[in-house]
């Protein structure tokens, strides 16, 4: 009897000798750490990047510049400061890095000696530089950057007032389509212009585009006496949606030509290394309210135009010639992974380009040096970005450089993910994903939340989610699903939303519900569901259509169609109906949530930023109140000085905060969802 109770008591003291599984709670988020923006140097020695940070005590995100080698060696600080450094860029010399930085105030242009670490600030610009781009000669460095338009519309003149009077700031006149930028604010009327600077001295830049219109970043000619860019330098540009243009301009005496005519954009020029060719990218106008990309080649003369590769499950990002001009690097998303391809100039039209990597993985922020190395960003469903490195004719030797998140999740158990191929009712088939409870026990049943994306031409990816993981961390199982409309998948399937938004991907989203329930071990009684801007738009769609769901979250949301396309910040929702809301409210008011308010059961809350102006704060205050005058159970959390997306780090974690309370509120017991939050 003594033996046994002596063998018992062993074990139990056996079991609290092992080390207990730590999770992803509340605590690590502000300790989370980004990698961004690599680029490799020419000689492919060395990679600088962007190291993000959370500076809680000012509740803002910092960034630095970091610098490590391609092999892994000596990665160090190069700057330092609780400001944001970011877009680093090395000279084609290899000698210094142009960066952006906010240091003193305002972003301006730095420039640093790569092996002294001395810093020169080239500019003091009143409006915000963007898209640094070096001379093939390293001398200059071109940029973009809106300047106003001061021209008067309606000029008036006030009455005499009293010296050193206090006025009223002045009234705001628009005679344009787009008034305001979310992430801005109301923006005045203005362009955006091409200039360049001196890489060494800096001082005034020198326009280098002219006009009344807007033209995109700068790509230099291999002889550095062009600059390309994309622009709509038409009449009525604002009109013209997306008739974008490939321009040369002589950097000399700035004479402009224009290489592309056809109707539809064409955009993203990129010169070749030995100056005879222009890849670009573009589509036809086909009156969709999302096109995929394909990619085309032009001679540096604007002749010789051809479709090099079409019929793309997504746009093509991240374009890069090879050095010896044999064709371009592009990245491409996929079925939810993301991975490196490569387009021959030899190909003919209908071969396939190669695939350069593959598997279940995003690389992001791609960099290719003349030696035929690269450097990106990787991603996967368990890890973080950490930044790699691999050779163009060896991409299976992929090598992992640095993982700033490593000490973070040292010893964290997180929750394994199960990919699911279902169908729709209407039989199309939908991929989506399935994230077990961290403290995953097949015996016993879980809460699960549905978590939609925005977009809706979007796509969710294998990468890395804490707030995924963070509810895996709480016992709660997590769906997330691309349906019809999302990118990833080629045009049929973004078209499958065509002028019917929301329609059937409400079906993908509840067969993805029904394929995860399947799995035997999801509690039907305890579902939830959320998104944000599309995503929000669909959790308010679905809780007027089904009452499935314990409980729902809609954040920053589309509520009614017909007033949100005259406010958003853009014109082109229009495009997403086949009549103004004045010839035909009634296809509005269908694809509105708010026409079927009255169905809701579903606990409902509302959140949203007060200053968005993607999806204006009226929306969501419309949607709740609309709930509220109903006696529905609601709430409306409103995110102070926020636009459509979080700055404040502490707001991006209260968002995930009064998800799990909204939901735990509403949970029925008897689960096995614990509280990590």
């Amino acid at each position: 009897m003594k033996t046994r109770a002596l063998a018992v008591l062993f074990l139990v003291a056996l079991a609290f000798a092992q080390p207990q599984p730590r999770y992803l709670d509340k605590e690590t988020f502000f300790q989370m750490e980004t990698i961004t923006a690599p680029d490799i140097s020419p000689d492919g020695s060395q990679i600088v990047f962007t190291r993000g940070w959370t500076d809680t005590a000012h509740d803002q995100s910092a960034a630095n510049l970091w610098l490590v080698g391609s092999d892994g060696a000596r990665p160090r600080e190069l700057t330092q400061g609780a400001w944001r450094d970011s877009a680093p860029a090395w000279s084609p010399d290899g000698k210094r890095i142009a960066f952006l930085s906010t240091r003193s105030g305002n972003p301006q242009i730095h420039v640093m000696w790569a092996d002294t670490r001395e810093v020169s600030q080239l500019t003091h610009l009143d409006y915000t530089p963007s898209n640094l781009r070096w001379s093939p000669d390293s001398k200059r460095i071109a940029f973009n950057m809106t300047l106003p338009d001061e021209t008067p519309i309606l000029p008036v003149k006030l009455p005499k007032t009293p010296k050193g009077a206090q006025l009223a700031k002045p009234a705001v006149i628009v005679d344009t389509l787009v008034w305001g930028r979310d992430g801005v604010g109301p923006v005045a009327n203005g362009y955006t212009h091409v200039f360049t600077v001196d890489s060494t001295i800096g001082g005034t830049p020198r326009q280098i585009t002219q006009g009344n219109y807007n033209h995109s970043a700068a790509e230099w000619s291999a002889d550095g006496r062009t600059i390309l860019v994309s622009a709509i330098r038409k009449p009525d540009a604002e009109y013209l949606k997306g008739d974008s243009e490939v321009y040369a301009i002589d950097v000399q005496s700035l004479a402009v030509r224009q290489l592309t005519t056809r109707k539809g954009p064409d955009a993203n020029p990129l010169p070749s290394p030995d100056g005879k060719w222009i890849a670009y990218t573009g589509y036809d106008e086909q009156g969709l309210t999302n096109t995929i990309s394909s990619l085309y080649l032009m001679n540096s003369a604007g002749e010789q135009k051809r479709l090099w590769i079409d019929k793309l499950p997504s746009s093509p990002g991240a374009i890069h010639w090879a050095a010896d001009a044999s064709g371009v690097y592009y990245s491409m998303q996929e079925q939810g992974v993301e991975n490196l391809y490569f387009a021959s100039l030899k190909m003919d039209y209908g071969d396939k380009p190669r695939p350069v990597t593959t598997g279940t993985q995003v690389l992001t922020g791609v960099s290719l040096s003349r030696n035929g190395r690269f450097a990106a960003v990787r991603s996967s469903m368990q890890e973080p970005g950490s930044l790699v490195a691999f050779e163009a004719n060896r991409p299976g030797d992929m090598k992992k450089l640095v993982d700033v998140n490593e000490d973070v999740l040292a010893g964290v158990k997180l929750g394994d993910v199960e990919e699911l191929r279902f169908s729709a009712p209407d039989g199309l088939k939908v991929q989506g994903w399935l994230i077990k409870p961290a403290a995953f026990d097949a015996s016993k049943k879980y809460p699960m939340v549905l978590y939609i994306h925005g977009g809706p031409w979007s796509m969710y990816t294998v990468g890395f989610s804490w707030d995924f993981q963070n509810f895996a961390a709480s016992g709660y199982g997590v769906l997330f699903v691309n349906p019809r409309g999302s990118t990833g998948y080629g045009q049929e399937f973004v078209n499958g939303i065509q002028h019917s938004y929301p329609g059937k991907d409400y079906d993908d989203l509840m067969a993805g519900v029904d394929a995860a329930l399947a799995k035997g071990w999801v509690d039907k009684d305890n579902l939830f569901v959320c998104g944000g801007s599309g995503g929000g738009v669909l959790t308010a769609w679905i809780v007027g259509h089904t009452q499935r769901f314990r409980a729902a979250v809609s954040m920053r949301p589309v509520i009614d169609w017909g007033s949100f396309v005259g406010n958003t910040d853009g014109q082109n929702w229009y495009d997403q109906f086949t009549k103004y809301p004045w010839e035909d409210p009634v296809q509005y008011a269908e694809r509105s949530p708010l026409h079927y308010v009255a169905n809701v059961t579903t606990p409902t809350m509302v959140m949203t930023g007060e200053s968005d102006l993607r999806t204006p704060i009226t929306q969501s205050e419309e949607f709740y109140r609309a709930l509220k005058i109903l006696k529905k159970e609601t709430l409306l959390v409103r995110m102070p000085e926020e636009f459509h997306g979080w700055r404040r780090p502490s707001h991006r974690i209260l968002q995930q905060l009064y998800l799990m309370a909204w939901f735990e509120k509403w949970r029925t017991p008897q689960t096995a969802a614990r509280s990590g939050n």
